[in-house]
């Protein structure tokens, strides 16, 4: 859990009494000065309490940390990352609440949201400001449109371009002519059914059978019967998305004592090394996509090594970095490289000045977090490495080389 000494997440109460006034916080046109010429303000809804506050802790420390780590190198040409964080617990009403009252008092250049849902709303109210670009863990093919969401990014690939990272893999482990079949597990959810079209298109144009379509509530479930269909489709892998954890160990279980070898594989949710090691026997063989380094990749990885010095100096007692501090910790990266380059060809942090220098990232240095070369022409990052779960050492290791898809 956060310190709440920690300065990127001062209370409002305790800057008053640290001497700035209630004057001045509650003048807004200082504010926006002030996000314009001084401090870059990057606002944040994170679910740091409530169902999903394993992920919303690292989220949010993943950010603060960067904001911190790079104001120790001097800032952003100059000025000094602002983040200002309040906790959503993951509730739709909570985060918007958030994210009107952060808008309404610092107009913040960046903004990192919650779900998908709440960035297709936060879209229509950011437009036609045009004064922020939002981020968030919604990796829907949508919100990378920018003819639907200009003033938004995914900082990783969508859940599209994930299982195409997947298929990909799949299709380089083909025996001549004769391709491996595929059955996908979904759940349904508007995060489970998101990519399933676009993962069947790519399957099709890399002529992968895909064998059988599961589709299952999340959490807790009875799978037998669906476990009897994918024993009957024999599939040689099959892909599970729309879950964090259950029902994919209880999947796993059944298969084996029915004898199937088909190897189970994950998109990113369900990739971090702590949910993983949860499965227990489950865990062995599991295989799936991560976009980023773990954290305790550090060969020849600068940043990552940056992001593991600054967490042991400043948490001594964490240990492990999950992927969702790594997620935001590279999101930061973003802001910034784009607050850079607006600020060094002398123009406005405005929406449209922002999307231009996203979309001139290319060929970008993640400092060894991704290991390609990275564009956000897309306003995505279609790369990717497959994983493969160690039962021994209860770490992830890499099982393929990089992969970029379209």
């Amino acid at each position: 859990m956060r310190n709440t000494d920690h300065p990127v997440n001062i209370p409002r109460r305790r800057a008053m009494a640290a001497g700035l006034g209630a004057a001045a916080l509650s003048a807004l046109p200082f504010r926006v000065a002030m996000a314009e010429s001084g401090d870059i303000v990057i606002g944040a809804a994170q679910p740091i309490t409530g169902v999903f506050s394993f992920a919303g802790v690292g989220l949010n420390q993943g950010l603060g940390d960067y904001c911190n780590w790079r104001n120790e190198q001097g800032g952003v040409a100059g000025r000094r990352l602002r983040y200002i964080s309040e906790d959503s617990v993951y509730k739709m009403d909570h985060e918007m609440a958030i994210f009107k009252k952060l808008m309404g008092e610092y107009k913040p250049p960046f903004f990192f949201g919650g779900s998908t849902g709440w960035a297709k709303v936060a879209a229509k109210e950011v437009e036609p400001l045009n004064t922020t670009l939002t981020s968030g863990v919604g990796f829907s093919s949508e919100l990378a449109d920018p003819a639907l969401h200009p003033y938004h990014f995914i900082a990783a690939p969508t859940y599209v371009a994930m299982g195409g990272i997947l298929l990909e893999y799949i299709s380089s482990k083909a025996s001549g002519s004769s391709k491996p079949s595929v059955a996908i597990v979904y759940s349904d959810t508007e995060f489970g059914r998101d990519p399933i079209p676009g993962i069947k298109a790519r399957a099709e144009a890399l002529q992968i059978p895909i064998v059988l379509e599961v589709v299952t509530k999340p959490g807790a479930v009875d799978v037998s019967s669906e476990v009897a269909k994918l024993r009957r489709a024999k599939p040689d892998y099959i892909i599970f998305h729309g879950y964090v954890l259950a029902p994919i160990p209880e999947f796993i279980k059944q298969m084996r004592e029915a004898g199937m070898k088909a190897i189970p594989m994950g998109t990113i949710w369900s990739m971090d090394k702590t949910t993983v090691s949860s499965m227990g026997a489950a865990a062995e063989g599991w295989v799936g996509v991560m976009p980023y380094r773990y954290s305790y990749e550090t060969d020849n990885a600068p940043m990552m090594k940056e992001m593991a010095d600054y967490v042991s100096r400043t948490y001594p007692d964490q240990g492990y970095i999950t992927l969702f501090n790594t997620h935001t910790w590279f999101a930061g990266m973003i802001f910034a490289e784009i607050a850079e380059r607006c600020i060094n060809a002398d123009k406005a942090l405005t929406g449209e000045n922002m999307k231009q220098a996203l979309e001139s990232i290319e060929n970008w240095d993640t400092g060894g977090i991704m290991g390609l070369p990275a564009s956000l022409k897309s306003h995505q990052i279609p790369i990717g490495r497959i994983y493969e779960y160690d039962v021994k050492s209860e770490l992830m290791r890499p099982i393929s080389d990089w992969i970029e898809t379209s």
